[in-house]
């Protein structure tokens, strides 16, 4: 059901030289976050990594994370005659999660763009006139279901690690769908 305003922008911007079709652009975070798997993705090595001034809250409910470290990548928005490019600084953690990367407020600055949640647009000023970034509901909805199930996953995992149960079968078959999801 489409109902303007609920779903979360998803971007797909190009970072370093891949297009991510998976980029949650969040207002509402004081930090850009992107993942280990995301990085192997990008043939990021680990070596790159600078040290992370410390932890943040708010990512995994009730926990403290530690990131493995930070590193500056480009970002593009739009590969016309018309695009921008930035240098984000990016917190890098180690635990899966379901979007490729987090843009936060100091993305937003950076580019100087400016979210329209209703209509899942983004814009920014360019060297030749306004960017447009468009998302769909359609896309923020699957991103959206993807989110849920993987919370579903993890929060089962958890549950049973705390209950002292070994990861069995069923948790490498629930990790592996977490792993196909960040390579779509």
């Amino acid at each position: 059901m489409v109902a303007p305003g609920v779903y979360l922008l998803v971007v797909d911007p190009i970072i370093i030289n891949t297009r991510l079709s998976k980029v949650l652009m969040d207002g509402s975070s004081n930090l850009n976050i992107i993942y280990l798997e995301t990085l192997d993705l990008l043939g990021v090595e680990r070596a790159q990594l600078q040290p992370s001034v410390g932890g943040f809250h708010g990512i995994a409910p009730g926990k403290k994370a530690l990131p493995v470290g930070r590193i500056d990548l480009p970002v593009y928005f739009d590969m016309t005659t018309n695009f921008r490019k930035e240098t984000l600084t990016f917190e890098v953690v180690g635990f899966r999660g379901t979007y490729h990367a987090i843009i936060g407020r100091p993305g937003y600055a950076k580019f100087m763009a400016i979210p329209n949640y209703t209509y899942l647009k983004l814009k920014m000023p360019g060297p030749k006139g306004v960017i447009t970034v468009s998302s769909s509901y359609e896309h923020a909805y699957e991103c959206d279901v993807e989110c849920i199930e993987y919370g579903e996953v993890s929060t089962k995992a958890s549950r049973q690690s705390t209950l002292g149960y070994t990861h069995g079968s069923s948790l490498s078959v629930d990790g592996a769908q977490a792993t196909n999801l960040m390579a779509t």
